[in-house]
């Protein structure tokens, strides 16, 4: 019986560490990317890493395979990111922004898919919050991209979408990862002031 215990601690202590390590680097990938900076997307990698790991064990399947695709966009936004380097203009930044209706259509799209994900997942695997976990998980794959392009809303999605995954994760006392979220949605509504700023200078120095 006291095998079984120090096996459960032992476990629990392992995945705590590498939930910290995880949160660490997530949250200097979302400072690095308020800044611009190139390297958050090797801090965005490792971190996801680290998190398919834990979200699988925690049974958080839709997160666990949002970790993978986080993954391949670390290295897709650190190719863009460098090539905007290497081909803009000395003083522009890249950023853009999309009509409302694009993100109306976006919106609409996304949500669908995160209902047909939803269901698979609830009717199929045992994941926890299947419903709510699955629209996240659409959202965050839609909003990763727009990172990735450099389209200055997508820390508005980021404030709703880290919102709701708080509430996920106290439920499955990922306490380390609730803090991040917190933050997140702090830096998310900064970063949104951030960027729109620099995008405003961008525009008021290359006008249409």
């Amino acid at each position: 019986m006291l095998d079984a215990w120090l096996q459960v601690f032992s476990g629990w202590k392992t995945l705590t560490q590498l939930e910290l390590a995880a949160t660490l680097l997530a949250l200097a990938y979302v400072l690095l990317a308020m800044k611009q900076s190139l390297w958050c997307w090797p801090a965005a990698l490792l971190s996801t890493l680290l998190y398919t790991h834990i979200m699988w064990h925690s049974a958080l399947l839709s997160d666990a395979l949002l970790q993978v695709y986080y993954a391949g966009m670390a290295l897709y936004g650190w190719y863009s990111w460098r090539q905007q380097q290497v081909q803009l203009p000395a003083g522009q930044s890249g950023m853009t922004e999309w009509s409302a209706g694009t993100h109306l259509n976006l919106i609409g799209g996304t949500a669908l898919c995160g209902l047909l994900l939803g269901y698979l997942m609830d009717q199929y695997t045992d994941a926890d919050f299947a419903y709510i976990d699955a629209q996240t998980t659409a959202f965050s794959v839609m909003t990763t991209y727009l990172v990735a392009r450099k389209v200055v809303s997508n820390w508005l999605y980021w404030v709703v979408i880290d919102a709701i995954c708080i509430y996920v994760y106290i439920q499955k006392h990922l306490y380390f990862t609730t803090a991040l979220f917190v933050l997140y949605t702090i830096i998310a509504l900064i970063g949104f002031f951030v960027w729109r700023n620099s995008y405003q200078q961008q525009q008021q120095m290359n006008p249409a």
